[in-house]
Order: C-alpha cells, then structure tokens, then sequence
C-alpha cells in the first residue's frame, strides 16, 4: 500500500541536506532519485491473515514524525586494529570511490517507500571497512537519537579473507522531545570472497518510536555474514534482516530475541536467499510477549533453481505471558531444484501450567517461578549469540523487563 509524500520535504530539502554536509554530487543524485521514487512505491509488505492486518504501517503519520532539517544524533565508534570505522560524513572525504561503487548495492532505495525515505534523508550513518586478510574484532558503533525523526545508513565492506565482529547498540539520548518519534536505520554488508561478517545489533530505544530497520548481507564465495538482532524497546518495531547468499559455499545464521510488554508492537521478519551451490543457512528466533503486546514473524528460506546442495533450517518461538497478548508466525520454504535439506517450525504458546505448578509445588513463588521460565526460553537462543558483551547486554535488559 502506498503513502503520501510528507509536506515537508521536497527537491529543495534534499539539496539542503546534501549541501550542508558538502557531499559530492553523486550522493545528491542518488538522494533525489530516492525522493522521486516515494510516489510510486509501497510500504512493506506486511502478514495478513483472514479479517487481519497485523501491522498497520499505513497509519504512521509521517507528516507529523518526520523533521528531516533538525536530525540530531551522539554517534560513538570505537574501531579495531587493521579496519577502518569513519562516520559516513568522513568515509566520503577518505573513500568516495569505494562509496559511490558500492552505496546502495545491497539495499536498493527501490525495495519500498521506508527504504527510498531513508536513503533520501539519512543524516547520519557508519562506514565500516576491513581490507583483505585483516582480523577485525570489538568493532562498536553506539547511537543516540536525540530528534524527532532521524535516517541512519550503515555500510560494511570486507575485501577478501577478511573478518569483522561488531556491536550497535539503538538508543535514545538526552534530547528533550515530545510527542511521537522515528528511526530508521538502513544496514549494507557486501562481504568479500572467504570473509566472515558477524553483526550483532541490540534496540532499546523509548515507548514512543516507531523504528524501521532493514539490514542485508551479499555473500560472496565463502563469506559468511551473521546477524544478532535483539528488540527490546520502541512502540512499534518493523526489523527485516536478510541475507542474500550469491557465492558458493556461502552461509549465514540469523539470531533474534524480543521481549514486548505494555502495548509494544514487532513485526520480525528473517529471510535468506540461496542463489548458489553448497550454501548453508540457519535462522533462530524467541520472542516473550507480555501485558497486551503483539508480534508477528515471517521467516523465508528460498532455494533457487541452482542452488544445488543446499542446507537451510528456520526455527521460531513465541512465549506468552498474558492472555491479552498476541502473536502469529509465519515460517516459509521456497524450494526450486530436488537437493535440498530444510526445515522450518514456529510455535506460539503459554506458560506451561505444569511446569508453573511443579514449581509453585516447591516453595517457588509463581513471580519467581515465571521469571524462571522466561530466563529458560531464552536460552536456545542466546546460546547462539557468539559475541559475549552482546549477549551479557540482552540477559541484562531481559532481567530489567521482568523487575
């Protein structure tokens, strides 16, 4: 469904943007192509199941949410030995070339009208690049947002027989504002032959954003490009995480953990495409709804017609602790050629009454025993998050939750 072209931008606000940050005019053109696209591109698509939408992009007031000339953000980067981490406005003055070759070549603005604002508007952003052989550990990137509305735009490049671990952190900052907020954040990693890309991001922004993430791997043959994503704060969460696996042997592992109370809302959606041979996937996601949250998944696995000797495997759970909250999930399999080994299974569900009583049976209190639970189904999956501080950072915000 498309959306209308808020009031307040225009041809003129993109040069604005641009010329305050003296970009060059390649960076312009791309932005005012992204701005001519919104007329005709839709929102993402969202789950439907009969008599319900269960995200309702269209009734975001863009109008009110966006103030594209008063973005603001307190951006840390902390870099590792051997990569370079440049704020975007840096990177063009160090590496326009390698930017304008490969700005936008993993996320198109085209994809819908959220990416082609992005791209028109980003103000902000993180330019990530390791060259060939180098080993890259404890890269950190930590955002504050500190405006109504603020566009970020993340580019990774590894060269080939590289490897790369790095932590964002989403938060808000000190900037006083009221009313309703947005953030949207655009992540590229365009992973070099043989090179391992681990990209773990945790979200703990306020109650009233309403936060769009897109982020996309390209791997190469025999890259690797991993993904951690945990969503714990904002009013209403749309996070797409996908990887495209164009080079034999490629592999990818998609982490999410969410954890919604009150009246937060997230649509998670993991996808992976195996467009070569000999490529392996793995996606793993639980979520805990409490209070009157909902949340919706749509995890996809699509093998193409070459992608002989493929292994892809999806598995999602959602844990209910109110009767008022709500989920659906929605695991798929597209399978185009006969050499494929996949899977997929989603559950949504209560608290297990007789593991409750079996508990309470044993001088354990029914909070305390809940907590117990809940602390239990996350542990499939942050045994799968391999970087540590991250993981250390989603049990600790999980236990905040539960206080």
């Amino acid at each position: 469904m498309s959306t209308q072209v808020p009031l307040s931008i225009s041809e003129d606000t993109i040069h604005t943007i641009s010329e305050e940050r003296d970009e060059p005019q390649w960076l312009l053109e791309r932005r005012l192509e992204a701005f001519r696209l919104l007329d005709d591109l839709d929102l993402p698509d969202v789950i439907e199941t009969p008599g319900r939408r269960w995200t309702n992009l269209e009734d975001l007031e863009f109008e009110a949410l966006v103030d594209p000339l008063n973005q603001s953000d307190e951006t840390e980067r902390v870099s590792a030995e051997g990569a370079e981490v440049l704020s975007f406005a840096d990177a063009l003055d160090e590496h326009s070339g390698l930017l304008e070759k490969k700005f936008g070549s993993v996320v198109s603005a085209d994809t819908n009208y959220l990416t082609a604002l992005s791209t028109a508007l980003f103000t902000t952003g993180t330019f990530i690049y390791v060259p060939e052989g180098v080993d890259a550990e404890d890269v950190k990137v930590k955002a504050e947002m500190n405006s109504r509305s603020l566009f970020s735009h993340t580019l990774v490049v590894t060269e080939d027989n590289a490897s790369v671990t790095i932590l964002e952190r989403i938060e808000n900052g000190d900037g006083d504002v009221d009313g309703d907020r947005y953030f949207s954040n655009l992540v590229e990693v365009d992973a070099g032959e043989n090179s391992y890309v681990q990209y773990g991001s945790l979200q703990n922004l306020d109650d009233n954003v309403y936060d769009f993430t897109l982020k996309r791997g390209d791997a190469a043959t025999y890259a690797t490009v991993n993904w951690i994503e945990g969503n714990i704060g904002s009013r209403l969460t749309r996070s797409d995480i996908e990887t495209e696996l164009n080079g034999d042997s490629s592999e990818s592992k998609i982490v999410g953990a969410f954890f919604g109370h009150e009246d937060q809302h997230f649509d998670v959606n993991a996808r992976v495409w195996h467009n070569a041979e000999h490529t392996t996937a793995d996606l793993v996601t639980r979520g805990v709804l409490d209070d009157e949250a909902r949340s919706v998944y749509e995890g996809v696995q699509d093998v193409g017609r070459d992608a002989w000797d493929t292994s892809s495997y999806q598995r999602e759970n959602t844990l209910m602790l109110s009767d008022d909250s709500e989920a659906d999930a929605s695991p798929k399999l597209i399978i185009k050629n006969h050499d494929t080994e996949a899977s997929h299974s989603a559950t949504v569900g209560q608290v297990d009454q007789e593991d409750l009583f079996y508990m309470t049976s044993r001088s354990i209190s029914e909070q305390q025993a809940r907590d117990m639970l809940v602390k239990g189904f996350f542990v499939p999956v942050l045994e799968e998050v391999e970087v540590d501080e991250l993981r250390e950072d989603i049990e600790s915000l999980i236990a905040a939750r539960l206080r």
